[in-house]
């Protein structure tokens, strides 16, 4: 286990820098004889849900631990666009399509409950983190996106979302139709961490950062949490680990995908004072934020699924799509992240039904990791301190909806099984270590054996078994991030096999050749 230090920066998970990444976290070392202490909540996680999360149990009287196998904001949260709004990727029509019109307008509080928790946690803590209210712009550009504006735009109206037709956007894309979404909103995510950490710690919260957790047990006193050969106990556990470890239901019923950020300085230096978003498939977006006193314009898209696809070819084309509407001076940052797209549209949040009791979870955020963290910090310290949540049954990791994303999960799961079988045997006799160039990785056979090798600029090659520790897929080298990204799941290694994203909890193994 490692101690925390003062002023240490927090890189997210990727290989490429984000702008929030050269913000150091003002936090202390943590408490002497953590093992000894047997603890009301153990919070697996250190993002904005579990942060939230551990803060509110704290507020309420609850002595609570984090444990981050990092440390605070590694993972999508320093890697996040930091949006922050009063709709969600699963559009309110589709909330309704799958749980009807009660269900949308409980989903839409749900979004704006997580909205105003924000807003609110910044100002009882006075936190600094660049926020500030934007109007929001979505735009189609063809009769077809049209038509699914139309179906935002009543989706909205039906849950009472406020938003308009607009006739001009601040944008230099074409488009037909367009809507304004007043009351959204920006901040820095790391800064905004780092108040929340902040105020937990000086409630008297405690912090563990370095710490893998690989096990969870009950036992005749509650839970223990497990990693390597440290033991950790409290009554409750909740994972704000992004999605649950190991194989469970909802390593099958949420769909991992990556998605590409750009931080572009322009010639013009005229920025759009909004947050704007189109309707392609993947789509784009783009807000403007300060950093060191530069205004950057942030362009995000080109998503596609973990360990799928092209990671370099995806920052290529989302620059190349930028160049094409915006003059760039220069690229300045460029970053990915991870999140989950839920089967049926809404988040896992709540008792896992799969685990021992007083074992808590939130996944399948669907890319709206701000608002849907946020609630479902409240949520799980509502069951955990008063037990019970008006959102609790909507969003149960226990639901199950045999219609509702039934499409998406065969797809998901066909895929999956797809890539379990298919990479198996694509390798050839005829790929060798000695094709690898310096700064490079790819998945080889040699003498029969699969190999994940990755060689550095020094020439040094780094061997690993390629079999995922989660649920057994080959792993696929992303160039971009380097990094082993396994298809299936979505778990992601480092070059030395070290466990960067879930749900894998062990490491890939090294080999000696």
């Amino acid at each position: 286990m490692k101690n925390l230090k003062e002023e240490q920066v927090t890189p997210h998970d990727g290989q490429q820098t984000s702008p929030w990444d050269l913000t150091p976290l003002q936090i202390k070392e943590h408490a002497l004889n953590i093992q000894s202490q047997v603890f009301d909540v153990i919070v697996i996680g250190g993002g904005i849900t579990g942060t939230t999360t551990a803060l509110l149990l704290q507020e309420s009287g609850k002595k609570v631990l984090i444990v981050d196998a990092y440390q605070p904001g590694f993972g999508t949260t320093g890697g996040t666009s930091a949006h922050i709004n009063t709709f969600a990727d699963t559009t309110y029509k589709e909330a309704a399509d799958a749980f009807g019109n009660d269900g949308a307008k409980l989903f839409a509080e749900a979004v704006n409950e997580g909205y105003d928790l924000i807003k609110n946690l910044i100002d009882k803590y006075s936190i600094e983190c660049d926020y500030a209210e934007k109007t929001g712009y979505l735009y189609a550009e063809d009769d077809d996106q049209a038509k699914q504006l139309e179906d935002v735009f009543n989706g909205m109206n039906d849950v009472g979302v406020d938003a308009g037709y607009i006739d001009k956007v601040p944008t230099p894309v074409p488009y037909q139709k367009a809507l304004l979404i007043p009351g959204q909103a920006q901040f820095h995510p790391v800064k905004y961490l780092d108040g929340l950490l902040n105020a937990f710690q000086k409630a008297g919260g405690v912090l563990l950062n370095g710490t893998m957790v690989d096990g969870l047990e009950k036992s005749d006193n509650g839970l223990v949490v497990k990693a390597g050969e440290v033991e950790f106990k409290a009554a409750k556990v909740v994972y704000a680990t992004h999605i649950p470890p190991k194989i469970t239901s909802y390593s099958f019923r949420c769909a991992p995908y990556r998605s590409y950020v750009l931080a572009v300085k322009l010639k013009s230096r005229t920025y759009p004072d909004a947050l704007i978003y189109d309707l392609q498939e993947p789509y784009h977006y783009f807000r403007t934020h300060e950093i060191d006193g530069e205004q950057l314009l942030l362009v995000g898209g080109n998503d596609h699924k973990t360990g799928h696809d092209d990671p370099e070819k995806a920052f290529a084309d989302l620059e190349k799509y930028t160049r094409n509407y915006y003059n760039v001076s220069s690229v300045k940052y460029k970053w990915s992240s991870q999140y989950y797209i839920p089967a049926d549209g809404l988040p896992y949040i709540g008792e896992m039904s799969e685990a021992p009791e007083g074992v808590y979870c939130a996944t399948g955020y669907n890319g709206n990791g701000m608002m849907l963290g946020s609630i479902a910090a409240r949520i799980i310290s509502d069951l955990i301190v008063i037990g019970e949540s008006k959102y609790q049954e909507i969003f149960s990791p226990g639901r199950i909806k045999p219609i509702a994303g039934i499409t998406d999960f065969i797809k998901e799961n066909a895929d999956v099984a797809l890539h379990f079988i298919t990479d198996r045997f694509k390798i050839k006799d005829t790929d060798s270590l000695k094709r690898i160039r310096n700064g490079s990785g790819k998945v080889v056979e040699l003498d029969g054996e699969k190999i994940a090798a990755y060689r550095d600029d020094t020439g040094t090659l780094h061997c690993l078994n390629p079999v995922c520790t989660h649920a057994k897929c080959i792993v696929d080298w992303n160039a971009a991030e380097k990094s082993w990204d396994c298809p299936c799941h979505g778990a992601r290694f480092d070059i030395d096999g070290k466990v960067l994203t879930g749900p894998a909890d062990r490491d890939l193994e090294k080999l000696e050749i």
